[in-house]
């Protein structure tokens, strides 16, 4: 026998299973939530805070900060005897308080925060729908740590590419649309607390008057925070007297935008219009704004659908058309958009789950044909692989093996 080998006398797989048979909530490998409580932060956006089991506290500990702002879970939900699995952002940080509780409720819950996790849920679509309108509390789901890349670190990535002092931090722009907002709830806080400059654009139909106030809270504490709220029913919120983003809206910031970093999270429009808009602007020494964008998609954004990439479509949702066939059922649909929308709005039913990319579940096989990833940019070959129809749109005629 090796030395310093101790066998496991008792496997932790078969703790679990006899723990979960006792108490659905206990583990020691599987991170679980209960629901504790819901909070309508608007109309159309309710916050879910959920208790966390020991599995999730272990491994969230190990990651030190417990999590980053702007990260999200997979939540698998048991509806009707089938499980889904959905994405929904994290709101805020581990040690952070909820600012929408009043002060005898935040007092209560500050000695457990580092065991409860809240997420924001605009209730559309199914999945969304029972859990802002039918889970009751007290129930218990499955759910993944923390995952995801739209944080921080990726503003530490961008080079200092002007005579700045190297150890100025690059100011922070962040373009949120309707629920987009969500995953940067977090990332603000955490990129003032840093010492960022930070300035925040908010597009929403609707009035958010206690997300405002946690805007104006910010901004009281922090001088180098800015917001702007845009109501684009109420002109008077308009940005440079624009209803949407524009070239002359960003200049107004008087950001210095060849070395600001944008964090963008919205509808396929905005982005469009966010790629759109950084396009028309000119700044010295050639740099490419676009270069500056992070990108988290809420659906599927398609910013530049050019080969070359010299061109930006003014239509987030269309390109050439295509024939996408489908060679196990025999089926054929036209596709200028996602596969998997083309695909639903032929009628045709793929598999699905996030429908940002992240989950897999929609991964299938392509026969023939050339894709590109609107994620990456990056183009596939015209032979067999696996791709996702949530993120590929057809450059070519495409048969999958569907």
């Amino acid at each position: 026998m090796a030395n310093g080998y101790r066998p496991e006398i008792v496997q932790r797989a078969f703790v679990d299973f006899i723990g979960s048979r006792l108490h659905p909530f206990w583990s020691l490998t599987t991170p679980k939530l209960r629901l504790i409580a819901r909070y309508e932060l608007s109309d159309d956006l309710i916050a879910l805070q959920f208790e966390t089991n020991q599995a999730f506290r272990q491994q969230t500990l190990n990651a030190r900060e417990g999590w980053q702002g702007g990260q999200y879970l997979d939540l698998r939900v048991f509806i009707d005897g089938v499980y889904h699995q959905r994405s929904y952002s994290i709101v805020g940080l581990a040690n952070q308080s909820l600012w929408w509780q009043d002060d005898a409720a935040a007092t209560k819950s500050a000695k457990n925060r580092r065991h409860t996790v809240t997420i924001a849920v605009k209730p559309q679509g199914l999945v969304s729908h029972y859990l802002t309108k039918q889970l009751p509390l007290a129930s218990i789901i499955d759910t993944s740590m923390p995952l995801g890349h739209f944080t921080l670190a990726q503003a530490k990535k961008s080079s200092d590419r002007t005579e700045l002092d190297n150890q100025k931090l690059n100011p922070l722009l962040f373009v949120a649309g309707g629920s987009g907002i969500t995953p940067m709830l977090g990332l603000i806080t955490q990129a003032l607390a840093n010492g960022h400059q930070v300035a925040l654009l908010h597009y929403n139909r609707t009035e958010l008057p206690q997300l405002q106030h946690q805007w104006q809270q910010l901004s009281d504490i922090y001088p180098a925070f800015s917001y702007h709220f845009i109501h684009t029913d109420n002109p008077a919120t308009y940005l440079a007297g624009e209803r949407y983003l524009s070239a002359e809206g960003l200049l107004s910031l008087n950001l210095p935008l060849a070395n600001t970093q944008i964090f963008a999270c919205g509808s396929q429009a905005l982005l469009a219009g966010l790629y759109k808009t950084v396009n028309e602007i000119n700044v010295p020494q050639n740099i490419q704004l676009r270069d500056n964008i992070i990108v988290e998609n809420f659906g599927s954004a398609l910013p530049d659908f050019d080969i070359g990439g010299n061109r930006l479509l003014d239509n987030a949702l269309q390109t050439e058309s295509h024939t996408v066939y489908l060679r196990s059922r025999q089926r054929q649909f036209d596709s200028d958009t996602t596969l998997l929308v083309a695909a639903e709005n032929a009628d045709v039913r793929l598999a699905y789950g996030c429908r940002q990319g992240i989950c897999q579940l929609c991964r299938c096989n392509k026969v023939s044909g050339v894709v590109k990833n609107i994620q990456t940019g990056k183009i596939s070959s015209d032979g067999y692989e696996s791709i996702q129809t949530c993120i590929n749109i057809a450059m070519t005629d495409v048969v999958l093996d569907v």
